[in-house]
């Protein structure tokens, strides 16, 4: 036997684990390297949400069109809000079928590091990829919903002459990776925030709630003025509303332009909450 050949440079690792990584060193490359098991988070993910349920994924439908014919009877007839024009039932629907991307990729996500604590405890993998699991399994959930609308929308697009749809609608594809990347970026920041401090758990939930009032998703922003109607724009979830609403119906007082806004801030609060992702995720065991 040659010592030679034994010394441990010569030996081929598939992996090399090291303590120390900088703030900024995302690795996306291990997370393509783990493709396999965030298609089995993702399964698990989409699986598990209907699990041992009579009605199983038709809960996907049953709940958007139960939260939109609520908000129809309430904000429509009974508030008489104005919905620009536009059938109160395919306004809100709308808005409920982008809102509930978002703070469905939010809600989730917040709860990485505490949910997967025994699975990070035990076995390496990029941790990273437990949170962009659920960010594609929700984006299947809003594909049935997207369904949804499409068909409720085609209905009055070829039985009322009220839609006008134009180009914008083909913007969807972009408004989804908005929506993604701004899910995403809110989740892992305030993951990483609950393993010290746990009171943001029951925060979370509520803040979502309020923060839907603060977006346009009951009411145009056509009808919001002075101050309020400054504060509602600053939210970057507005342009998205408004920019999905003006392309499938037309109607909109927004000006496409502040998809820029969008973009800048979704890019924002990725770049902060991967950075403080992997400040936390060196040492998360001890808090959680």
């Amino acid at each position: 036997m040659n010592p030679s050949t034994d010394t441990p440079d010569d030996e081929n690792w598939t992996m090399i684990i090291r303590p120390q990584r900088r703030w900024y060193d995302f690795r996306f490359g291990d997370l393509w390297t783990y493709r396999d098991l965030i298609r089995l988070f993702v399964r698990r993910d989409f699986v598990a949400y209907y699990k041992q349920t009579i009605l199983g994924p038709l809960w996907y439908l049953i709940q958007p069109i139960i939260s939109t014919l609520i908000f129809t009877v309430v904000f429509g007839n009974i508030a008489k809000l104005s919905t620009d024009g536009m059938p109160a039932f395919l306004f809100y629907l709308a808005g409920q079928t982008v809102w509930s991307y978002f703070a469905s990729c939010f809600t989730s996500t917040s709860n990485t590091f505490v949910n997967n604590s025994q699975i990070f405890g035990k076995v390496y993998f990029p941790r990273l990829s437990v949170p962009i699991s659920i960010v594609l399994s929700n984006l299947i959930s809003f594909g049935i919903r997207f369904a949804l609308f499409l068909a409720v929308w085609i209905y009055f697009l070829v039985s009322k002459d009220i839609v006008h749809p134009n180009l914008w609608a083909f913007s969807i594809p972009l408004l989804v990776l908005l929506m993604a990347g701004m899910g995403l970026g809110f989740g892992i920041i305030f993951s990483s925030l609950t393993t010290k401090y746990r009171d943001l758990q029951q925060l979370i939930g509520f803040g979502v709630q309020l923060l839907m009032y603060a977006t346009p998703v009951i009411y145009p922003l056509s009808t919001v003025k002075g101050i309020w109607h400054s504060l509602i724009l600053l939210n970057p979830m507005t342009p998205v509303v408004e920019v999905f609403r003006l392309g499938f119906m037309g109607a909109s007082s927004l000006n496409p332009i502040w998809l820029c806004y969008t973009a800048g801030f979704t890019l924002i609060t990725l770049f902060i909450g991967l950075s403080l992702f992997n400040h936390v995720e060196a040492g998360f065991m001890d808090t959680v």
